[in-house]
């Protein structure tokens, strides 16, 4: 297992020395991966490694979301939430699968990668920097009050688009000692621990959004602006 991550990530790391983010990448920000895993699961530790190395990067904003759906085997994951389990749902709907599983990597809200496909991944993540920006967004903090302006690049973009807060945990460890992965110690990276839709955006004309989000100790936040409906993501930022 060791061998295999390892690997994986000198494969992904080759594969994007070879390519420098294109100012598309740069207006958007940064490519988003959310990865559904469970700390019950033991297929999943090779696809939560990838996730700690893609969290070394700016280009690239990666979210764990932890689901419960594998608790009854023995380990209760301590990071799960049941919203996350809805929103993987609501991918699958959207796409008109009747089938969740993990690790399932989502790619900017689109695209699916089955565990830690490191070269998919790779690809799926360099087609979304060389694409086109949509929309343009800047959010910043201002002590407990952050600032989102949002416009489109250049036409209007269609709606509605959800506009969301993510908060996520930068690193925590696991000792897990029942289930599939019993005996391993486990460390996660970007692990989300709230998610607020902050409201909606027709995506025609600028739209400014100003509301109160204290910075927690130990937590980052990120902005991401999604079309309804568990559509693409058409841009994220993080909140500094």
């Amino acid at each position: 297992m060791k061998r295999v991550t390892a690997i994986s990530t000198a494969i992904l790391a080759a594969f994007w020395t070879a390519f420098a983010a294109p100012a598309a990448a740069q207006e958007r920000g940064p490519v988003v991966v959310e990865l559904f895993t469970s700390q019950g699961c033991s297929s999943c530790p090779p696809a939560d490694a990838l996730l700690r190395e893609l969290a070394e990067r700016e280009d690239v904003l990666p979210l764990a979301l932890h689901v419960e759906y594998w608790d009854y085997i023995g380990w209760k994951d301590s990071f799960a939430d049941p919203a996350n389990t809805t929103r993987q749902k609501g991918y699958a709907r959207a796409a008109g699968r009747d089938m969740i599983y993990t690790p399932q990597m989502v790619v900017m809200g689109q695209e699916d990668v089955v565990g830690a496909r490191s070269m998919k991944l790779a690809e799926l993540i360099m087609h979304h920097m060389q694409a086109p920006a949509l929309v343009l967004l800047s959010a910043g903090r201002d002590g407990a009050e952050v600032r989102i302006s949002l416009r489109p690049a250049s036409a209007p973009v269609e709606g509605p688009l959800d506009v969301h807060l993510v908060r996520y945990a930068p690193l925590r460890h696991v000792e897990v000692t029942r289930g599939e992965n019993a005996g391993q110690s486990l460390d996660y990276a970007n692990v989300v621990d709230a998610w607020q839709t902050l409201g909606q955006w027709d995506g025609q004309g600028p739209l400014t959004l100003t509301f109160e989000a204290p910075a927690e100790a130990g937590a980052r936040d990120a902005i991401l602006v999604q079309r309804a409906g568990f559509g693409p993501i058409l841009a994220a930022a993080r909140l500094r």
